[in-house]
């Protein structure tokens, strides 16, 4: 298991109500504790996250397995306010297939620019080809840039801008070349 998929499962588990995650399999082990976990005598909360990971002997088992395992509920939040008047409204979505989605490869905050006063990477009608920044998604302060993995014309913004993103989430619809 890597050093990045340990920190999925540590943002995971503070977006939770779970308190403590442990998983053993084989040689492997690893424990996680978030700051919902009571020491043993219940009466004080821990302040911050204390992710434990015991060395890895073996083959760990693959990611998806355990983010499906583990996945928590989803929790539900307060409606977004209403985006800004300057922001074009975006088209119903299309209907036609042979469209193509460019997916969140984390969890993080979807961004479409790298602050408010600059352009947005991609807009609906934009060309994009392979390797194109199309947005970015900030994950645990780092704001990561997401690229294209297609070349074709954007024809759907899916997310709103500054909202919440799962991993694997379709953030834009993109009709191929």
């Amino acid at each position: 298991m890597t050093f990045q998929e340990i920190q999925e499962l540590i943002r995971l588990l503070n977006k939770s109500n779970m308190a403590e995650f442990k998983l053993e399999e084989g040689d492997f082990k690893l424990s996680i504790r978030t700051a919902l976990y009571r020491d043993t005598k219940g009466a004080q909360l821990v302040s911050t996250p204390m992710p434990i990971a015991t060395p890895i002997v073996g083959t760990p088992p693959p990611v998806s397995a355990l983010l499906a395992a583990s996945a928590p509920a989803p929790i539900t939040e307060a409606p977004a306010p209403a985006p800004a008047a300057e922001a074009p409204a975006k088209p119903a979505a299309p209907s036609g297939q042979g469209y193509k989605e460019i997916k969140s490869p984390m969890v993080g905050t979807f961004y479409r620019s790298a602050n408010p006063e600059k352009p947005s990477y991609a807009e609906v009608g934009q060309k994009v080809k392979k390797g194109d920044v199309v947005c970015i998604i900030e994950a645990m302060k780092l704001f990561n840039e997401i690229e294209s993995e297609i070349s074709g014309t954007i024809v759907k913004v899916m997310i709103d801008n500054a909202q919440p993103v799962e991993y694997d989430q379709a953030l834009f619809l993109v009709e191929p070349d």
